[in-house]
């Protein structure tokens, strides 16, 4: 009785790989292994289904008809194989990356540059996944993350992005009806757009020179969305803490203006996160050396960027 289960696959594939070169040797040479161990997988099959697949002579091998019968049922596992090789290791990366971010990242800092990364990667299609609140990536099937701040979950790998401090902003309107604070009790009492995720207590750690400094802003908006807080500021609704490189458009246009340049928040950091550096499609790892490669939050006005393929 035969006893042929899936361990067999192997064996069966490299049968018919005997048959379609003609020799033990040619297989050898195909499969970059020896003449030897060739004939030692075929022997075992055969004694393993218990029939003859080849006959052999010093100077041919012939098929059996029962070997001929075998090798029309495994002659597709070479196919197989194959098809299989060209999913794990494609010649061009190709299908879709799911991407998450915040809405101001999308807007300010990764729209720029879709349209280079398309005409580089044309097979590669991105999900963009606009996310004010953290998005857990391997919940939601997600390939990639840019987010402030590195991940506490060990089994996420992040790859810094860039680093940079808040700073204090206005607008010209605003600036025109309100006097701009010079201490920081003006500072406190001014009208403020605060951002929700920057502190859920609602008071804000500065720096001043080497001294550590605690803002409370006295009746501020509240809002979790930095790409609206950003707005709010601008259409002069108040004063607030934002990211250079997030406003810098804003403010090479005149539309904000940067204030109290002594104080300054703590540096964050700006990382990409992706669930495991092993085993990382080619499309995920194309596209996570393109947003390294490509310095997303330049501060430099009107740079045109040369990315290395």
């Amino acid at each position: 009785m035969s006893t042929i289960n899936h361990t067999h696959l192997r064996p069966l594939a490299i049968f018919a790989t005997v048959i379609e070169t003609g020799s033990f040797a040619a297989a050898a040479r195909k499969l970059n292994t020896s003449r030897s161990r060739i004939s030692e997988q075929v022997s075992a099959l055969e004694a393993d289904l218990g029939i003859r697949l080849l006959q052999r002579s010093t100077r041919q091998l012939t098929v059996t008809p029962e070997g001929e019968r075998v090798y029309q049922q495994a002659r597709v596992l070479g196919d197989i194989l194959n098809q299989v090789e060209a999913v794990a290791t494609p010649e061009l990366p190709s299908g879709r990356v799911a991407l998450t971010m915040t809405q101001d990242i999308a807007h300010k800092h990764v729209l720029p540059i879709l349209e280079d990364f398309r005409t580089r990667f044309p097979a590669i299609q991105l999900d963009l996944i606009l996310d004010d609140n953290r998005r857990d990536l391997i919940a939601d099937q997600i390939d990639l993350g840019i987010r402030i701040g590195f991940p506490k979950d060990d089994s996420l790998v992040a790859r810094v992005l860039h680093e940079e401090c808040f700073g204090l902003f206005a607008s010209p309107s605003y600036l025109a009806q309100e006097q701009p604070p010079r201490t920081l009790d003006e500072l406190e009492k001014s009208r403020w757009v605060t951002l929700v995720q920057a502190s859920q207590s609602g008071v804000y750690r500065l720096r001043k020179h080497d001294e550590i400094v605690e803002i409370r802003p006295e009746n501020p908006y509240r809002c979790n969305s930095p790409l609206m807080a950003q707005h709010m500021i601008v259409n002069g609704l108040g004063i607030g803490l934002l990211l250079p490189t997030t406003v810098r458009k804003e403010v090479e246009s005149g539309q904000l203006v940067p204030f109290m340049p002594e104080l300054r928040s703590d540096p964050l950091v700006f990382s990409l996160v992706y669930p495991s550096r092993h085993q990382v499609p080619l499309r995920t790892r194309v596209l996570i050396d393109y947003l390294l490669q490509a310095d997303l939050f330049d501060l430099r006005p009107n740079v045109t960027k040369d990315i290395p393929m």
